[in-house]
């Protein structure tokens, strides 16, 4: 069924942090408005488990930042529909319940811009009120997360290319390799994008020795080797491939089986990121960030925010690989002689993505670790608060229109 009725109410002030915090008008009739609260609201539907979709009832206020990191943030509200969430329907497909039968809401949301100028929600925090009982928080907080890429999409493959083109210029091996299968991918929007990808590819009919690089000509050999590898890369704004890293691991034989699919003793293997379904990862985290600390020349300490990713493995002791987001904290190393629990996160302060190889070797007491950590910036945070704080409503009307229809409207006054 289509929507009966959607009133719009936006802002027309609207704020640039990246230009020296001076307001900037936008016309409420952009189409992207319109399709960054699609996609926010889309994103609230899409978590829920159970209980109907809610449709946009109207759009209160929106700041264009004018940055690479957040586009817009608003402010909108929402009325519970009819179609349930796994109706397979969108909101536009839902009318309002009956007003008396229906829960409400209002939203908060940061909305980036991706290469692509696709919309991604970076956080957004919605207050539920039901029918009937108190007002419920859900909370989407996932700026600086990496996000799965469930379908690669085009815009992806220059990081693959260039993936492909370093493993074959760095390795000694006699062909050339070429794209087999994409395992995973994940992207995260920072100022610019981090990816990180795990694939397979293929060994070649063409040597080294005749080629400097793939062509048409170059097919894959059934029988060659196959090789899995992860990479990190980091794309700027300018869409430069900035950072990058890579592990791979040749494989060879006809009958390959990616070693993520097959045990293998002594072969690493994922574990709970949750320290206390896995305690002896509590002690590899701690010397991480012990470690971490001790080598970084920053006045305050850090703490580990988030565990991404870890594994363990079975070596003369225990070696684990672990993926983590660290903050800094409120503790300067001048009053506080070390980390403690009751330090908290500066939500201003600098993030750090890091990876740590910890090796533990119990019967001997002892540990070892190697810490490597990426600067994320101190800006998002910034941006966040900035935004909180110059949110400056206006009203605007619009008649009903389903999705993706041009807008028409006529101001008033605020």
């Amino acid at each position: 069924m289509k929507l009966l009725a959607i009133l719009f109410l936006c802002s027309r002030l609207l704020t640039s942090f990246a230009q020296e915090d001076q307001p900037q008008e936008v016309d409420c009739n952009d189409e992207d408005v319109f399709k960054a609260v699609d996609t926010a609201l889309k994103k609230y539907n899409n978590a829920s488990n159970s209980g109907n979709q809610f449709v946009l009832y109207r759009i209160k206020e929106v700041i264009n930042t004018v940055n690479h990191d957040i586009f817009y943030s608003v402010k909108y509200e929402m009325k519970e529909g009819d179609c349930p969430v796994q109706s397979g329907k969108t909101w536009q497909d839902c009318d309002y319940k009956e007003a008396e039968q229906a829960a409400t809401g209002e939203c908060m949301a940061a909305i980036g811009k991706t290469w692509n100028m696709e919309f991604s929600v970076a956080t957004q925090t919605c207050h539920i009120t039901p029918a009937e009982g108190p007002v419920v928080t859900s909370q989407y907080d996932c700026y600086g997360c990496l996000h799965t890429i469930r379908t690669v999409p085009p815009d992806f493959d220059p990081v693959l290319r260039h993936a492909i083109q370093h493993f074959n210029n760095h390795t000694n091996h006699s062909h050339l390799f070429d794209l087999k299968e994409v395992e995973r991918a994940q992207r995260q929007v920072v100022s610019g994008w981090n990816y990180e990808v795990t694939y397979l590819i293929q060994q070649t009919n063409c040597s080294k020795e005749n080629f400097k690089f793939l062509t048409q000509d170059c097919k894959a050999l059934r029988s060659g080797d196959t090789v899995e590898c992860t990479d990190l890369a980091y794309v700027d704004p300018q869409l430069r491939i900035a950072s990058f890293s890579q592990k791979c691991q040749i494989l060879p034989g006809e009958d390959f089986v990616p070693p993520s699919r097959r045990n293998c003793r002594g072969c690493p293997e994922e574990i709970p990121i949750d320290h206390k379904a896995c305690p002896n990862l509590k002690d590899a985290l701690t010397h991480s960030i012990t470690n971490l600390n001790a080598e970084n020349n920053s006045t305050f300490y850090f703490k580990i925010d988030i565990v991404h990713r870890a594994t363990s493995q079975v070596v003369a002791g225990s070696k684990y690989f672990i993926d983590f987001t660290a903050r800094e904290t409120t503790c300067s190393k001048e009053s506080n002689k070390e980390l403690t629990e009751s330090c908290e996160i500066n939500k201003l302060g600098e993030i750090l993505r890091c990876t740590a190889d910890v090796y533990v070797v119990p019967w001997e007491n002892k540990i070892d670790s190697t810490v490597k950590c990426q600067s994320l910036g101190k800006h998002i945070n910034r941006i966040l608060l900035y935004l909180q704080k110059q949110l400056r409503p206006c009203v605007y009307k619009g008649r009903p229109r389903e999705a993706g229809a041009q807008p028409t409207s006529e101001s008033v006054a605020s």
